[in-house]
């Protein structure tokens, strides 16, 4: 998994404003799609930027997870599952299996489906028809709002949170940012809640693929 020191990122210069929200100029307002780990400010996010209310899931594992109705309606909010090695179905950061073995579990890279290329003229290009910006507070910050948002009641999943787990659900996130970004996916990460978006130029300690 992929620690906040090793992704090395990079302003983005030129920005549109949808709401007062700052989001890179060049794509639309449909081909966002806003991901992260619990409690990173996701349904905020897409409740001012006016977008889908509901939120999705996608399991990265699924062949053709790209034509899914989920992503339908954008921009919206969606949550990811992964492959992980030693496991036969993908698995969120939300699951039972996950949360138990979240420190020794092992991402497997192969079985992630990547959109293809445009095959032909008339054809989608399906790695530029959605934006997936990555919400990736500091771990310590999120897991400070997730304690205080359990004293809602409101979230049932806050019951069961500690530093650790909070620190791997970020992990989790900042990894399939990053193994999009180098599979060709169009992606940027969203350090600061209300901050500017960010472009991922260099990884320092790349999983090994």
């Amino acid at each position: 998994m992929i620690s906040e020191e090793d992704l090395i990122l990079a302003p983005i210069a030129d920005l549109q404003d949808i709401n007062g929200v700052p989001f890179p100029e060049e794509p639309k307002f449909r081909q966002f799609l806003i991901t992260g780990p619990p409690g990173a400010g996701k349904s905020t996010l897409v409740s001012k930027m006016r977008g889908w209310p509901y939120e999705g899931y996608l399991d990265l594992s699924a062949p053709n997870w790209w034509r899914v109705q989920a992503l339908t309606f954008r921009p919206r909010e969606i949550h990811l599952g992964a492959p992980f090695k030693g496991r036969p179905e993908a698995l969120a950061v939300l699951d039972e299996e996950w949360l138990n073995d979240c420190e020794t579990l092992e991402m497997d890279f192969r079985r992630i489906q990547i959109p293809p290329t445009k095959a032909w003229f008339f054809g989608t290009d399906w790695r530029t028809q959605y934006v997936f910006e990555f919400i990736l507070p500091l771990a310590d910050k999120v897991y400070h709002d997730r304690v205080e948002r359990a004293k809602t009641g409101l979230f049932p999943h806050d019951r069961r949170i500690t530093s650790q787990i909070v620190t791997s659900q970020v992990k989790f996130y900042r990894t399939i940012a990053w193994y999009f970004w180098v599979s060709g996916m169009h992606v940027y990460i969203r350090v600061e809640r209300e901050g500017a978006p960010m472009r991922i130029v260099e990884c320092k300690k790349a999983p090994n693929l």
